[in-house]
């Protein structure tokens, strides 16, 4: 089970079928991406194409001795779909596409998904990015939410759904974009070092207390200054 999860391999419904889910940051994806997971699903009699809330394509109801070869001709990276770590980094259009966006969700978003993608933490974290306050995102719903807005972003951490969904708790407002990086490294360290293992980031602050996290975190940035 272990190679297999390792293979992005994910059990169905039905014990004897996998889905495997290409890692495509932000969802953006070239035309010759689409004709190739394509090609994998019809060549290996895949049940369904699937698109997930982390902005992937899953590839539903492979066969166990398919899925090497499979990845093989996908020559794609898995996507971080189940495991402890850094799950997916969600963003919208922004200023690249979208007549609304008021900060570069694109840019910050790819930037985060290179740098942590896929990272080993305590509990499975989710980021999500926006480029102005509709949230398309979902921020104010991520482990770590940032949300563009006029004058800059604002920064938002422990949200998550589930059984017991929980909003995010703003933590920096007006950030300029280059700020942003630094601030999110702060967060990881201080979740990564801190937390319990199957702790989410949201239930680390309400164990200690927002104000002792936001302290935690101060401490942080000026000890990497």
């Amino acid at each position: 089970m272990k190679d297999l999860l390792e293979k992005g391999a994910v059990l169905q419904r039905d014990k004897d079928t996998y889905a495997i889910a290409p890692h495509i940051p932000g969802g953006i994806v070239s035309s010759d991406t689409l004709r190739k997971i394509a090609d994998v699903a019809d060549k290996y009699n895949a049940q369904a194409l699937k698109l997930t809330s982390a902005q992937r394509i899953a590839i539903v109801g492979l066969k166990e001795e398919d899925l090497d070869h499979a990845w093989n001709d996908l020559n794609m990276k898995p996507g971080a779909a189940i495991g402890l770590c850094v799950r997916s980094v969600k963003f919208c259009p922004g200023t690249t596409f979208c007549k609304r966006g008021q900060q570069d969700s694109v840019g910050v978003g790819m930037k985060l998904d290179d740098l942590y993608h896929g990272m080993s933490l305590p509990n499975k974290l989710k980021i999500g990015v926006s480029g102005c306050p509709n949230s398309c995102a979902e921020n104010h719903f991520r482990d770590i939410g940032i949300m563009g807005m006029p004058k800059g972003f604002t920064i938002e951490v422990g949200g998550k759904g589930g059984v017991k969904p929980r909003i995010g708790d703003v933590l920096y407002e007006n950030v300029d974009e280059e700020e942003i990086f630094p601030i999110i490294d702060t967060i990881v360290k201080v979740y990564s070092e801190n937390a319990n293992k199957h702790e989410r980031l949201g239930a680390y602050i309400d164990r200690v207390g927002l104000e002792q996290f936001k302290a935690q975190v101060e401490n942080e940035k000026n000890c990497m200054v």
